[in-house]
């Protein structure tokens, strides 16, 4: 094994583990950390932590046990992924299991670069843009549990961490790796330990890979893993497998399941709506009534699984949200939602649902965990930062989506390409 990765939520593993396998690098992604030192045989491995929402030092410890267990499998490298969009809390996560991680592996610099430019995700001057928003006027700013309100990520990561945060300007970066290498030497001399990173096309992503290829610790979105297979290549440590992205096809019915509130994922409900294909919207509020939603919601979609996928959502706009949240506290409506719709996709599985497409972070990692999967498989992109991926050892196959990611008709072109 080459890479060890450590994943802040489902979703955001899959991501990294996609820009892998795009680039040749056998990659599989595990959930949680392993009971046992047995290690899958591949070039990449992508611990997935629910780790992103949950308190600072639970989030460092669950990231040092990850660290640990990837140490003893042989990994020569590390990265440590995040967001796209750096979702957190003036609290953390991100700065503090980077800390964390650093003096674990008894190093002394990273970077910190969220930047994605295949999904509108980029970096000028240690601000984080939207497409053409900056962070805190897109809709971010409504995050349910992780509300982004500054663009800034020399800000919001200095708010985060113990040693001083710095900035590695676009200017440098394109002019090359030797250029940045020298700015990482000139920031280490001013005592910083976190650096962000611009980058705004895919080309600063290499190059942020090339010049972080002699660091022990790359924090990151999924960008800068784009580049990190042809720097391991270079240095004769992978040889990039042309079938790296090859899964078996499987029958069964499809379905749907969406718990993000995301401008995305809300415009994905409505393609789907207005398209007339059938679904059933999860009420948090019945949910607190005690009313059996779970049970409703499995009913009208196994009706239709032998003949179309149907769609079982809890996606609302951030009005709703908020008064939802009003009404019943957040955390309370968040995790009746989450156990709702975990219980839907295991029983839909269990009625023999064999191509799932789960929207949401949260959603997916609660929906992964109802269904006891472990080990998965990474396939095929879908759109930028999505593969299939398959449960090893089953005939199950998951698309697990960001709800930040993906086209208005992402979930009939997810079902279409392995129908």
């Amino acid at each position: 094994m080459i890479l060890g990765v450590i994943a802040d939520d489902f979703t955001g593993a899959t991501d990294v583990a996609s820009m892998l396998v795009r680039a040749g690098m056998r990659t599989v992604q595990l959930i949680g950390v392993p009971h046992d030192d047995a290690a899958p045989s591949a070039d990449a491995l992508v611990i997935a932590l629910k780790s992103r929402t949950v308190p600072a030092a639970q989030a460092v410890t669950e990231s040092l046990a990850a660290l640990r267990w990837l140490q003893r499998a042989g990994a020569r490298q590390f990265y440590f992924k995040y967001c796209s969009t750096f979702d957190s809390t003036p609290a953390g996560n991100i700065g503090p299991v980077a800390e964390a991680l650093l003096e674990a592996l008894d190093a002394d610099f990273a970077i910190a670069c969220p930047a994605f430019p295949e999904n509108g995700r980029t970096v000028f001057r240690g601000h984080l843009f939207v497409g053409d928003q900056l962070l805190s006027d897109s809709g971010m700013r409504d995050h349910p549990l992780t509300p982004m309100t500054d663009a800034n990520l020399v800000r919001v990561l200095q708010a985060q961490s113990r040693a001083a945060v710095g900035l590695v300007r676009h200017d440098i970066v394109a002019a090359g790796a030797e250029a940045v290498r020298g700015r990482f030497d000139e920031l280490r001399a001013d005592g910083v330990r976190l650096a962000v990173a611009d980058a705004i096309a895919d080309a600063d992503l290499r190059v942020l890979a090339e010049a972080c290829a002699g660091l022990p610790l790359i924090t990151a979105g999924s960008g800068v893993a784009l580049g990190l297979p042809s720097v391991y290549a270079a240095r004769g440590w992978l040889r990039p497998d042309a079938a790296a992205a090859s899964l078996p096809a499987v029958g069964g019915h499809a379905a749907v399941v969406s718990g993000s509130c995301s401008t995305a994922t809300n415009a994905q409900v409505r393609h789907w709506l207005e398209a007339g294909r059938p679904a059933f919207r999860i009420d948090a509020r019945a949910l607190a009534a005690g009313e059996p939603v779970a049970a409703q919601a499995l009913d009208f979609a196994a009706a239709r699984l032998p003949h179309e996928a149907a769609l079982v959502y809890a996606t609302a706009s951030p009005e709703d949200v908020k008064a939802v949240q009003a009404a019943l506290g957040a955390e309370r409506a968040g995790a009746l939602v989450e156990e709702c719709l975990a219980e839907v996709a295991a029983s839909l599985v269990h009625a023999g649902v064999r191509r799932l497409v789960v929207a949401g972070g949260e959603t997916s990692g609660a929906v992964v965990q109802a269904l006891g999967v472990r080990v998965l498989r990474i396939g095929a992109t879908i759109a930028p930062g999505v593969p299939w991926t398959q449960a090893e050892g089953r005939p199950l196959l998951l698309a697990l989506k960001s709800g930040n990611f993906g086209a208005a008709d992402f979930f009939s072109r997810a079902l279409a390409q392995v129908a």
